[in-house]
């Protein structure tokens, strides 16, 4: 039986509830390797809003138990019908009828932005994807501090917004004080332009995409440097990448990370070089 989570009225309205299987893979592999879940002395996540159907809290518990076996996972829904189909799935896998892990740690429950976790527990990580585009830019604060005051000293808070294929990604991540970075994560395959993410911005940012603002000059600084890194195009996308990402940093911008993870077809800043003015 699932535990209790108490809960008066969940905050937050309830959202579309799209959910495609492996939408969210760029995301969960960035979460897999932050040390704030690699390092945590007991890891709780919480897939916060996740839609319609349970699968993408079994994809992303899967993916982390790669790191951590140890890892448990709640994920928390506003629409009391989605928790309940969540949980009716999740009796399949723990009996054995489906390719998820059976003894997979993973529970569901009703709630929303206050993220009501038992016992009063606080969360290691909170993923929180694609719950914010419906709202007004001026709501994007006050539902980050909420969601911040349930995280543990050194959490780690992932919102962000991405295509329905999960090919075009982007995210902020957040500790308990703020917003501490950006990442935008692609598929290079087939890539015409790394602009294409302005349609998936962070609601703090999509509507910020214009002259005068930081995040507008960052991805034309992207822009830029991916179309004279076109000479290498006849090598693949990846190595276009990889040359556009090294000509940015070279140009100045603060790009946090490697080689390693622009082969993925990310790039990070620093939250202070793409906030609103």
């Amino acid at each position: 039986m699932p535990r209790s989570i108490p809960v008066s009225k969940p905050v937050g309205s309830v959202t579309r509830g799209t959910t495609n299987t492996n939408r969210l893979r760029r995301v969960d592999r960035w979460i897999a390797h932050r040390p704030e879940f690699a390092k945590a002395a007991a890891p709780l996540v919480v897939d916060l809003g996740f839609g319609a159907s349970g699968v993408t809290a079994f994809e992303l518990w899967t993916r982390l138990a790669t790191v951590r076996a140890d890892a448990r996972l709640i994920g928390l829904e506003i629409d009391p019908g989605r928790v309940t189909v969540a949980r009716q799935q999740l009796a399949a896998v723990h009996a054995g009828r489906t390719p998820f892990d059976p003894a997979m740690r993973v529970e569901f429950a009703r709630g929303g932005f206050e993220v009501p976790l038992p016992g009063g527990e606080q969360a290691t990580v909170i993923r929180a994807f694609n719950v914010l585009r419906q709202y007004g830019e001026g709501d994007v604060a006050d539902a980050w501090a909420r969601m911040r005051a349930r995280l543990a000293p050194g959490g780690l808070l992932v919102e962000g917004t991405c295509d329905e294929l999960g090919r075009v990604c982007s995210w902020v991540d957040l500790s308990p004080d703020g917003p501490e970075r950006f990442t935008v994560s692609l598929r290079l395959a087939g890539l015409e332009s790394p602009t294409i993410v302005a349609e998936r911005l962070p609601k703090a940012l999509i509507h910020r995409n214009v002259p005068g603002e930081r995040v507008h000059e960052w991805l034309s600084g992207l822009e830029d440097a991916w179309r004279k890194a076109s000479v290498l195009a006849p090598y693949g996308e990846r190595q276009r990448w990889i040359a556009t990402v090294r000509a940015v940093r070279e140009a100045g911008w603060p790009v946090i990370g490697g080689v390693a993870r622009w082969r993925l077809g990310e790039v990070t800043v620093p939250w202070e070089s793409v906030a609103p003015r």
